[in-house]
């Protein structure tokens, strides 16, 4: 799951107004930014195995603290914990939450059975949809054009930057998706953390793109 997870954060615009579309994306992808980091630590552990399913060639060996169950509700909580104290917005704390949380259930759907319950726990789950690669675009382009659209609807640009910059970054994202199934085999860990760490890039961008648009209908400043 890549492009579903933005999807969430575009989606997230609707329910939250003020939420800038940078704090969403950095809520739907917290995990997958965290996760980089603690690869190159060596407290999480990939592989990489062509072959092992149809989309990806990583085997996600070890990963109980960024895509735990557990471990990502208390992720979730912190992350709206910080965003309430910094913007006292119900609305989008509550937001925040789901994104957050709203990534292992998208993973739960793409991966394997290699998504930890908790830290302590043997069990394993993933429904696999990852063994056929039409059905991961079908569902995963489903839910990020729905998300897009929603953005859109709850929206409009203010000057041409708003556009061009929220199309360029729509454009960016599908080209990187593209590039994930059909492009070559990564050269290793290390490679794959650094580029993971590249994400921060986009979260950047979208608040650039927020920055040149407006609510379709007038509310507070987003937050």
């Amino acid at each position: 799951m890549f492009v579903g997870h933005f999807g969430v954060g575009f989606a997230g615009k609707a329910v939250a107004p003020r939420a800038s579309l940078g704090t969403l994306f950095l809520a739907g992808q917290f995990i997958d930014l965290l996760w980089p980091t603690l690869l190159l630590l060596g407290l999480e552990r990939v592989e990489i195995r062509p072959g092992i399913t149809r989309v990806t060639p990583l085997d996600f060996v070890s990963y109980p603290i960024s895509h735990g169950l557990l471990s990502v509700g208390i992720w979730g909580l912190l992350f709206a914990g910080v965003y309430q104290l910094a913007r006292r917005y119900a609305v989008g704390t509550a937001t925040m939450l789901v994104a957050v949380v709203s990534h292992w259930f998208l993973d739960l759907l793409t991966h394997r059975p290699d998504l930890p319950l908790s830290p302590w726990s043997a069990t394993k789950v993933g429904l696999g949809l990852w063994d056929s690669l039409p059905a991961t675009l079908l569902v995963e382009l489903a839910i990020f054009g729905g998300g897009l659209i929603l953005y859109l609807r709850a929206t409009k640009a203010v000057d041409r930057t708003g556009s061009i910059a929220l199309w360029g970054l729509v454009g960016f994202l599908l080209l990187i998706y593209a590039a994930n199934l059909f492009g070559s085999t990564p050269p290793g860990v290390k490679a794959i953390a650094w580029a993971g760490h590249a994400q921060w890039l986009l979260v950047a961008w979208a608040y650039w793109v927020d920055r040149h648009r407006t609510l379709s209908v007038a509310t507070e400043s987003p937050a």
